[in-house]
């Protein structure tokens, strides 16, 4: 045991040297959790008075205040009712989101799960006391304690909603209709140059989604905790995509743009993208492809040394209020993290539409986890490849 504890730490210590962060503190964790021991960093035990003001990361579409769309609006409620004035820098990253954060001047973020583990052992983000935030006892139990929001039982923030990342087409020109992600990875598709990926190298695991169904002789568990041999399949079948790619995206408006001009029509995409699109009158359609897909549970969080963390606690209580969390998903297009929320939707149907509340469905979603040394689905006989592996590999793929 002291061995493996010993693995446990020195991996921690590399994943907040990757980041810049503090040192965590040495000790084993309780198994099946994250596999490190974040900066012993304490929760409030009672608010105070909101500060005025609260600076965000966030990502496109979660703090709307009518000034896209004027019908589209949580914000100014908010204002009004804490009196906390919301400034906003909307990333279009998981790598924005860290950078941001590590310079001090926000409060609370957004944060995706391929973020959220390097947040905390850089001991950026702090856990979060959910006793402070009433509305958290609603939020749905197959969003609560993961291994991408909390460490070793201690929550460090709140899911905000959760969703797929899907294979979208346009319906003009891929036919068949697609079902599988083969259509993106085959060497000799049809659609050569106008194949779209996700830019970021947490893009790795949705090979490795299709790596698990293709090639199950591999005997990948999770997508987030690859060995040698398993990473370098991964790296092999995105260099040999990288062929018939006319894009990588990561500004989701640039890839709506994409597929309303025929310059892509067929790629990974987000369900908000599916919606604006169409709304654009785009002609396209998207699917949770058969090898199931990656994808999200965002989480906000609160940083280690905010400026106004009385305002940053009610926003968190606020985003995940049933009234806000409904417009945020419908808007988004996701399912909320509030069981309430589907009850305050404009839609009576968008939570059986984005299958709130079934889990067989997100049995199928392998959830963003920032990848480490020590292998995430259990294995102690390997070291896995950590992100710091898959941000090089990512490069060289790109070339």
């Amino acid at each position: 045991m002291r061995r493996i504890g010993s693995a446990l730490a020195a991996a921690a210590l590399a994943l907040a040297a990757a980041c810049g962060g503090t040192t965590p503190t040495t000790g084993a964790p309780a198994p099946g959790q994250s596999g490190f021991v974040p900066p012993r960093l304490s929760a409030p035990q009672a608010l105070g008075t909101g500060e005025g003001r609260v600076d965000l990361v966030a990502w496109a579409g979660y703090v709307e205040d009518g000034s896209n769309d004027p019908k589209v609006d949580w914000v100014t409620p908010f204002e009004q009712e804490t009196g906390c004035q919301v400034n906003v820098k909307v990333a279009g990253t998981s790598d924005e989101m860290v950078a941001l954060m590590r310079t001090g001047q926000y409060d609370a973020v957004s944060a995706s799960g391929d973020a959220s583990l390097r947040l905390i052992a850089a001991g950026t983000v702090a856990p979060v006391n959910t006793s402070l935030i009433p509305n958290y006892t609603d939020v749905f139990d197959g969003l609560k304690s993961k291994p991408w929001n909390s460490v070793n039982g201690v929550p460090y923030g709140v899911p905000h909603g959760r969703g797929a990342n899907l294979l979208m087409w346009r319906t003009d020109t891929v036919r068949p209709a697609p079902d599988s992600w083969s259509v993106v990875f085959d060497p000799d598709s049809p659609y050569k140059g106008k194949v779209t990926a996700y830019d970021s190298p947490i893009y790795l695991a949705d090979a490795a989604v299709y790596l698990m169904s293709t090639r199950p002789d591999l005997g990948i568990k999770s997508p987030y905790a690859l060995d040698d041999r398993q990473f370098q399949a991964a790296v092999d079948l995105l260099k040999q995509q990288k062929q018939i790619v006319g894009e990588y995206w990561s500004d989701y408006t640039k890839e709506i743009q994409a597929f309303k001009s025929g310059d892509s029509v067929v790629g990974t995409t987000w369900q908000v993208i599916v919606n604006v699109a169409k709304g654009e009158q785009a002609p396209v359609e998207a699917v949770l492809p058969k090898e199931g897909a990656t994808g999200w549970s965002d989480t906000w969080m609160v940083a280690a040394r905010a400026a106004h963390p009385n305002c940053a606690y009610r926003w968190l209580d606020w985003i995940i209020s049933p009234t806000a969390n409904a417009q945020v998903a419908e808007y988004f297009g996701e399912a909320p993290s509030n069981a309430k929320a589907c009850a305050e939707t404009a839609d009576p149907q968008h939570c059986v539409t984005f299958h709130a509340t079934d889990e067989a469905y997100f049995s199928k979603v392998h959830y963003w986890t920032t990848p480490i040394a020590q292998c995430l689905d259990g294995r102690t006989n390997v070291t896995c490849k950590d992100y710091a592996a898959w941000t090089r590999a990512w490069t060289e793929i790109k070339g």
